[in-house]
Formats: C-alpha cells, sequence, structure tokens
C-alpha cells in the first residue's frame, strides 16, 4: 500500500508550474491583494516574504496556499504537508509581488478574529487604542511598536482600515501576527476598559497633563485618534485623564506612530523602575 505522504509528494511533483498571471489562482491572489471585500467574502489574506511568513506560523494562523518562484526563493522553507503549493515563473512573480525584495514567496493565509473577551491581558495591562485609524501605513509602525514594548494588545476602534491590508502586514513588519489585535466599536471598547479597571489616558492638547507627569504602572490604555480630528467627544468623556507630549516647534502635532511609541515607552519606563 502506498503511504500517504508518498501519494502527497507524487501530487506536488506533477503540479505544473504557473506561466501566466491570467491564470485563475493568481487572479484570485491579486483581488485578496487590493480588495478588503475580496478578503472578506474568501476569508483569506496575503502575507509576502519569508520573515513575514514565519511569523505566521509562529503565531499559528493556517497557512492556505504558497506561491513561490525558485529562481528567487531558492528552497521552501519548512511548511505544514495540508499547504498547497504552486511554483511561479519570474514573470508571474513580478505581478503578484506588492514589493521588492520578498525573497521569492507569497502566502494565502486564513485570518484568526479576536474578539475583546479574547484578548490575553495581563496582570496590570498596557493597551494601545487607536479610534477610525486611515492609513495602514500609520497602524502598522503603532504594531511595531506595540510589539517592542510588550503591549497586551493593539485594539482599532471604527477602523476605517481593515486589519489585513497588505501595507499594514508590510509596515507592521510581521508585528500584526505577534501583537494580539481586535477590531470593535469606541462603545464596546470603552465599556471592556471600564469593566477590567483600565485606566483610559487620551492623547490631546486639550485640558491635558504632560504624559510624563501621569501614572502608567496600573492597568492602562493609551488612546489615540486621527491626526487631523483627534478623538471624538465620547473618548473624552470617558477618559480617566487626558495626556499630552510637549510640543516645542511650531506644529501641535506629530505622527500618530511617533507619538505612540514616545507613549509606551514612557509606560515601560515607569514600570521598570
Amino acid at each position: 500500500m502506498i503511504c500517504a505522504a508518498f501519494l502527497f509528494f507524487i501530487a506536488m511533483m506533477l503540479e505544473q508550474v504557473i506561466t501566466s498571471a491570467q491564470n485563475p489562482k493568481i487572479k484570485r491572489l491579486l483581488a485578496l491583494q487590493k480588495k478588503s471585500q475580496e478578503r472578506s467574502k474568501e476569508g483569506l489574506f496575503v502575507v509576502e516574504g519569508r520573515r513575514e511568513l514565519e511569523h505566521c506560523m509562529e503565531a499559528g494562523l493556517t497557512i492556505d496556499t504558497v506561491f513561490y518562484c525558485t529562481s528567487v526563493l531558492g528552497a521552501l522553507p519548512p511548511l505544514p504537508e495540508s499547504v498547497r503549493r504552486f511554483e511561479v515563473t519570474a514573470s508571474v512573480y513580478d505581478k503578484i509581488a506588492y514589493r521588492g525584495g520578498t525573497e521569492g514567496i507569497v502566502a494565502e493565509v486564513k485570518p484568526r478574529l479576536l474578539s475583546l473577551g479574547e484578548l490575553p491581558l495581563s496582570s496590570a495591562p498596557l493597551l494601545v487604542v487607536l479610534e477610525s485609524v486611515e492609513k495602514p501605513g500609520n497602524l502598522g509602525a503603532v504594531l511595531r511598536s506595540a510589539d517592542a514594548a510588550g503591549a497586551d494588545a493593539v485594539i482599532v476602534c471604527d477602523p476605517l482600515t481593515d486589519l489585513y491590508n497588505p501595507n499594514l502586514i508590510r509596515s507592521s513588519i510581521g508585528a500584526v501576527f505577534t501583537v494580539p489585535t481586535v477590531a470593535c466599536t469606541s462603545e464596546e471598547c470603552i465599556a471592556f476598559l471600564k469593566s477590567n479597571g483600565i485606566r483610559i489616558l487620551t492623547a490631546q492638547l486639550q485640558d491635558s497633563k504632560l504624559y510624563y507627569d501621569t501614572p502608567m504602572t496600573q492597568g492602562t490604555a493609551i488612546v489615540m485618534g486621527t491626526e487631523s480630528t483627534g478623538l471624538t467627544n465620547q473618548w473624552r468623556k470617558a477618559a480617566d485623564a487626558h495626556i499630552r507630549i510637549p510640543m516645542l516647534g511650531r506644529l501641535d502635532s506629530l505622527n500618530v506612530s511617533v507619538s505612540a511609541a514616545i507613549l509606551l515607552f514612557e509606560a515601560v519606563r515607569q514600570r521598570q523602575r
């Protein structure tokens, strides 16, 4: 009797190389890259690059399909046997590669969508809350800072971009897989923070104290809005304290990802005393 592993190997050997960008599998991959509604409908998103793919697997996400170009990648990294593999030519890979220098591998991955109640919180959680974030690159950069600061989670309220936008994944350099991330409404988030005794610190210019004069050693949620409009009144009213970063130049705001890094590492500083 031929073993299952041998049959799987034979199936892989018989798989033809994809040579055309008009192949239905390639068309679906491109649609997943470009359209949020396609990602939602198919229950898949796209990851590009060996490092990001490794972060996915370390986080326990399910890899559905891998497309690879041997002239760029060389050997495939270790993958679960259930992963479908398709080799593509260099010209096809140029069509599906979202950015340069991605080592010749692109994957379709099943998302893991957490709820607020599923967040793994420490005894004194440190959270980042973003209201109505618009730019995927900003959210990705915030996730990198949250990972570096050891934050428990990032909560995205009333999001204007989905959590698996390719620009977000690229700018986070895999942090979207290492930091628990939840999308919800502001009302749901405020109720969750209040019920868990987590202090709400809103970053705003009005009626605020300097951030380094505000205690952050207990359970803390650092809440930030968009650069253009800031936070809505519901967050200002729900806050336990309003904090600000001193601005010594002529401008009155920083990029939200820079602000998040400053505030997160103040919390880290206070907690390491």
